[in-house]
């Protein structure tokens, strides 16, 4: 890799590690009512909270078992798909339509309903030549904060499940979806909004311009309030584009400066909740043990991707075509990629995103070199913990922790323990639905669509890219990441309910469990610590995590990604 793109990774680093520790202590703070925690800014926050929970009845006072508290998210989770499918139908007759766009057909509005819902974002449609201002600023942007809020507090019910003694509570999930979308999403949206704004990120209600060309041709230029969406779609691992370009747009993404941004912002809550971890189970070094976990992971496919489409493609090379970095270009793969970002800004947003359950991009992953895509399709194979999106990340690196000591217990002769708690069958049935509800959907829609002839109809390629379009398109939606190999065309009636199948499993069906799993922890009281308890906050036991996750994504992946990047990568 260049110079430059050695920088700007040490940069996002740096920054990183200044504002996710703090960000992780005050959002311990957001969470942890219930246990004597005085959470910050209630001058300014709680009377707006006592006003919500006056509106709608709640009280704030009253906790809930796991299970109310899972009915609680499916029942706000079905209002809310609902809503947004109807007002997407509708579209064609409401406000706010300068383009006189219509109402969408019923399968795509179905798919979007449930991709936005579920904090997918997967985007079977072009957005600014289908959904109306309304539809986008009422619809989408308003499910990007309340998705994104009710994952993190279906974490924060994990982390008091381990951290509570003897209780039948795991937490309120109507303060818990208020606190996080007044105290958290909102007051950081804002702020980045403001950055992007400045940064030619457009922000208005215009339709489309009318320009003429320089070459004497007329060119319609779009407007809305994309800036607003952007902000909450980066910080909430959302995802979902305000164009059909996603953050590769100019209009979305103007400078290097608001893609740093925006790479930052991927990245800083998911992070940042490792140490809210630590803080709430009142062990800081557990926090910095689960970071550690995260950022090994991140960081090695980041320096994987940037690495491959830096080195450009051997194609290219024996034609003779100068990959080379110059004063001129920035080198390596360019196909698919942007100018103003090159291909180490590109690889390093490739890795966040997939690493999270953002969805986003700045560059065409359809585009990538088969070992850059694989790379991206294998990162959200991993279950997207490293760091993950926000709160379901890390659900997913805790419940895989608990695996870990699990096995650990098995290797050394003693019943597993973690924080206290005594491992047993019932914790460990919770984790295993866990962990294969997303391999059976991935592979279960991917081996049928492979022998749909309508379905592969939609293929841009064929042979091993063709295999590996169908992969990362159910990766992306059972993982609830959102983003796609372009060449797939997503838009058929196939695609659209399978992979709206897809995005309810990998939603739910994960957050049940975790949230059953909090459920059993809490009841448990903690075991004192012996000579034999497996330490978890060590570097030894953060490298077992990581081999454990690596052999369970390996076992079952591997097998299809062979016939997929990897054979198409010995074909160059």
């Amino acid at each position: 890799m260049s110079a430059t793109a050695w920088a700007q990774f040490a940069l996002l680093i740096a920054v990183l590690l200044a504002t996710a520790p703090l960000l992780g202590r005050y959002m311990a703070k957001v969470y942890g009512y219930g246990e004597g925690v005085k959470a910050p800014g209630d001058r300014f926050f709680l009377p707006v909270e006592k006003l919500v929970y006056r509106i709608c009845r709640i009280d704030p006072d009253k906790e809930q078992h796991w299970t109310r508290y899972a009915l609680s998210l499916l029942a706000f989770s079905a209002v809310g798909f609902l809503a947004l499918y109807a007002l997407l139908r509708a579209q064609g007759a409401l406000p706010l339509n300068p383009l006189g766009l219509p109402g969408l057909d019923p399968n795509v509005a179905f798919n979007v309903a449930v991709s936005f819902m579920t904090n997918t974002n997967w985007q079977a449609y072009g957005g600014e030549s289908t959904m109306s201002h309304l539809s986008q600023m009422s619809g989408l942007t308003v499910q990007n904060f309340v998705s994104a809020a009710a994952g993190m507090g279906v974490m924060a019910a994990l982390i008091r499940g381990l951290a509570r003694r003897g209780a039948r509570t795991v937490g309120n999930f109507w303060v818990d979806l208020t606190r996080g979308v007044l105290r958290v999403l909102l007051p950081l949206s804002l702020l980045v909004s403001f950055v992007l704004v400045s940064q030619g990120v457009i922000q208005n209600f215009n339709g489309h311009t009318a320009a003429a060309t320089l070459e004497g041709g007329a060119q319609a230029i779009p407007g809305g309030p994309a800036a607003s969406q952007v902000a909450i779609k980066q910080l909430g691992t959302n995802g979902g584009g305000f164009f059909d370009m996603n953050s590769a747009h100019p209009f979305e993404n103007a400078t290097v400066l608001s893609n740093f941004v925006q790479t930052w912002a991927i990245l800083v809550i998911p992070f940042a909740l490792a140490f809210a971890f630590g803080h709430m189970v009142r062990d800081r070094r557990q926090g910095w043990a689960v970071f550690g976990i995260m950022f090994t992971v991140w960081a090695t496919f980041s320096l994987v991707i940037m690495g491959a489409e830096g080195a450009g493609s051997p194609r290219l090379e024996a034609m003779g075509v100068d990959q080379s970095v110059t004063a001129e270009q920035s080198g390596g793969y360019m196909e698919g990629k942007e100018t103003r970002f090159g291909p180490a800004a590109s690889g390093l947003w490739a890795a966040s995103t997939t690493g999270t359950s953002n969805g986003s991009v700045n560059a065409m992953h359809d585009s990538l070199t088969p070992l850059g895509g694989g790379a991206t399709m294998l990162h959200m194979m991993f279950g997207e913990l490293s760091p993950g999106g926000v709160g379901v990340g890390l659900n997913g690196l805790l419940v895989m922790t608990v695996l870990t000591v699990f096995i650990a217990g098995l290797m050394i002769g003693r019943t597993p323990e973690y924080l206290g708690k005594k491992i047993t069958s019932t914790e460990i049935t919770l984790v295993m639905l866990y962990v294969l509800a997303m391999p059976v959907v991935l592979l279960g829609f991917a081996a049928a669509t492979a022998v749909n002839s309508a379905a592969l109809a939609s293929l841009g390629n064929q042979g091993p890219h063709g295999l590996s379009e169908i992969l990362y398109g159910y990766a992306s939606t059972a993982n609830n990441n959102g983003s796609a190999f372009a060449g797939l065309d997503s838009s058929t009636w196939w695609y659209t309910v399978t992979m709206g199948i897809a995005m309810l499993v990998g939603r739910f069906l994960l957050i049940i469990p975790v949230l059953a799993l909090a459920g059993s922890l809490a009841r448990k009281r903690p075991v004192p610590a012996t000579v034999g308890t497996l330490p978890t906050h060590t570097p030894l036991f953060a490298g077992l995590t990581v081999t454990v996750v690596v052999i369970v994504a390996g076992l079952t992946f591997l097998p299809a990604l062979s016939l997929g990047p990897l054979a198409e990568h010995f074909t160059l």
